[in-house]
């Protein structure tokens, strides 16, 4: 009987490597973008803005005084989570596109 010459062989297999080293490299390029790419949710026209990256962590928020009312927190509360929720879907839609393309292997934050 004459042995298996199917499959791949040496140089097969280290180009399949070398691939696979290439767009781990990539992806660790488009984390480190993620990390420093800016989103900015914003609610009330504005009079909410909330600052994050594209991995949805949040460094800074700015809320126009004329939203701020002693007597109705719970509209000021409001007002920050939907700024939030803005800037996640922000978030989400830039992560998709730029890391969609490595499938499982993108790992997957959100």
């Amino acid at each position: 009987m004459a042995g298996f010459k199917g499959g791949m062989g040496g140089a097969g297999m280290q180009n399949l490597m070398k691939q696979a080293q290439k767009m781990q490299e990539e992806m660790k390029e488009t984390e480190k973008l993620l990390d420093e790419w800016e989103i900015v949710g914003t609610s009330g026209g504005e009079a909410v803005v909330v600052y994050m990256n594209a991995k949805k962590i949040i460094d800074g928020i700015e809320i126009d005084k004329s939203v701020i009312d002693p007597d109705d927190e719970e509209m000021l509360e409001d007002l920050i989570m939907a700024a939030i929720l803005d800037g996640y879907k922000k978030a989400d839609e830039v992560y998709q596109e730029k890391m969609g393309k490595y499938g499982a292997m993108g790992g997957g934050l959100f």
